[in-house]
């Protein structure tokens, strides 16, 4: 039965072949679908643009200088794009830009931190989240639980500066809103957020308000309190406007949402924006 239906079946195509005039239509037509079949069966071929003769020019906040360089190198690895990044606070990247009116893109520690260059914005999407944590010395020695602790004698404190850090900023309101921040003892200001968890596991200060992903050196412990929670921003790529180099930009801009890219991200700790 079945050798039956099959002969049936062929003598059917031949002839609408022979009826219709199209046979070799129908045979290109055949072919065509063989090779798509083929194709989509075989891994995909790169489409990685090769960007040897371009050079990046991108600036980012200093508290994600690992992994944003491991980003960049990646990118430069598949690419042979040259990228050059400047690591620094957001007050010293924001007058960067607006005194040399050059550079590719900013990668700014939070979204408040791109309103003071908002002129000089293209385009931005957001990334990964940027989770501020209270933070003290391994064992917690002064029993630290929440921000509420850091007004007990002999309690010491440090601080970004709030004037040019993004963590700063966060510090400063959350004590504000804590109604104690002109009851603490604030030890000392740091213009980066890595120094201050640096700073907690010499012990040189009780406590201090850092990103999450600044925590992962010895010496350092997070509290486990909500306190911080309504603090959590999130970090934007931003294109700007007096970018010379518009493809080398959009790729490196694509890039950012590669596998490769999240990957790097998650394993310093940082979470999806989306």
């Amino acid at each position: 039965m079945k050798k039956r239906l099959l002969v049936l079946m062929m003598a059917a195509i031949m002839g609408t072949t022979m009826i219709t005039g199209c046979g070799n239509k129908t045979q290109n037509t055949v072919e065509t679908e063989t090779q798509t079949t083929q194709q989509s069966a075989s891994p995909e071929e790169s489409t990685v643009t090769d960007l040897k003769d371009h050079t990046l020019m991108i600036y980012c906040g200093a508290g994600m200088t690992e992994p944003f360089q491991e980003i960049a190198d990646a990118f430069k690895e598949e690419t042979n794009c040259e990228v050059n990044v400047t690591f620094a606070n957001a007050g010293q990247i924001q007058s960067q830009i607006t005194t040399s009116k050059e550079g590719d893109m900013f990668i700014a520690g939070a979204q408040d931190e791109v309103e003071p260059v908002k002129d000089y914005v293209a385009d931005q999407k957001a990334l990964v989240k940027h989770i501020p944590v209270l933070v003290v010395s391994k064992d917690n020695p002064k029993g630290i639980m929440g921000l509420k602790d850091l007004t007990k004698d002999g309690v010491s404190f440090i601080m970004g500066d709030a004037e040019s850090t993004p963590i700063g900023k966060i510090a400063k309101k959350a004590l504000a809103e804590a109604k104690i921040f002109d009851l603490i003892n604030i030890e000392a200001t740091t213009t980066t957020a890595p120094q201050l968890a640096t700073v907690i596991a010499a012990k040189e200060a009780d406590a201090a308000i850092v990103w999450k992903e600044n925590c992962n050196i010895d010496g350092v412990e997070i509290v486990d309190t909500k306190d911080m929670d309504a603090y959590v921003k999130t970090i934007p790529a931003v294109k700007l406007n007096c970018s010379k180099d518009s493809e080398a930009v959009d790729a490196f801009y694509t890039y950012l949402d590669s596998d490769t890219a999240k990957e790097i991200w998650a394993s310093f700790g940082y979470e999806s924006a989306e």
